[in-house]
């Protein structure tokens, strides 16, 4: 499992490997389609495909000419228990941050008059 996690881990670590991710999100896209957005070759889309394909977080298959990819959001799973497993990665209850932030700026501007 260390060894999965280590490549889960290292894929994530990069932003263009991120991105790749969350335009999978939306459905399957040729590896083409996938290179569109960046401003990088064909050739560099392809090493990032592959350390996604080899970390198992997209499989990759050829459809006549065209090769798809394919999201495998199970492959986060053993990362997600693993993060899961310290405790401090609990859901944030944005509604009540709002809340504290609200509070903390009225009660700023009772003390300071100049604060908006």
């Amino acid at each position: 499992m260390d060894t999965t996690l280590d490549l889960v881990f290292a894929a994530l670590a990069d932003p263009t490997r991120r991105g790749i991710l969350m335009m999978l999100l939306e459905d399957d896209m040729a590896v083409t389609d996938v290179a569109d957005p960046f401003d990088m070759s064909l050739a560099a889309i392809s090493k990032h495909l592959t350390i996604l394909t080899k970390a198992g977080l997209i499989s990759q298959e050829k459809r006549g000419r065209v090769k798809w990819c394919k999201l495998e959001p199970d492959a986060m799973r053993n990362a997600s228990i693993w993060m899961q497993s310290f405790g401090q990665f609990e859901a944030v209850d944005l509604d009540a941050f709002e809340e504290f932030l609200t509070h903390e700026r009225m009660t700023d501007a009772d003390f300071n008059p100049l604060a908006e």
